[in-house]
């Protein structure tokens, strides 16, 4: 049998003051652990509707996509599997902000406070990029 990667999105979600929102993962993997929000492509999506979905499932807000900030491919980045991520800047446009679907929390970050954290997947990869980026 053949087997492909599946396909997720991320999104760097830039708000006011110069913060990001992460969410608090509600399921395992990194249960309990801070993330990006994002998710997994629906077969017959684009990834860029994708990340408008998960986003918006997530975290209540609707974004504005940026830039693509990297296409992330480590066949180890996901335990339950080889999983490729298009990570996305977006900028926040509307909504408010609350937790939903696969998030037990959402909430802003400052820049500085995020290197503090313990963040699920390769996240702290994609928001080195991302900061790189934005300078």
């Amino acid at each position: 049998m053949h087997k492909n990667p599946a396909l997720t999105v991320d999104a760097v979600i830039i708000c006011e003051n110069d913060s990001i929102i992460l969410i608090k993962r509600k399921k395992d993997p990194y249960k309990g652990l801070w993330a990006l929000p994002g998710g997994f492509v629906e077969y017959g999506e684009t990834v860029e509707s994708a990340v408008l979905r998960e986003v918006k499932e997530e975290t209540g807000l609707e974004i504005k996509l940026i830039t693509i900030v990297g296409v992330y491919s480590d066949p180890d980045r996901d335990p339950r599997g080889h999983t490729v991520t298009i990570a996305y800047l977006a900028k926040k446009i509307g909504g408010n902000l609350k937790a939903d679907t696969d998030a037990s929390k959402a909430q802003y970050f400052k820049k500085g406070e995020i290197s503090k954290l313990k963040l699920a997947f390769d996240h702290d990869i994609i928001l080195k990029d991302a900061f790189e980026l934005e300078n």
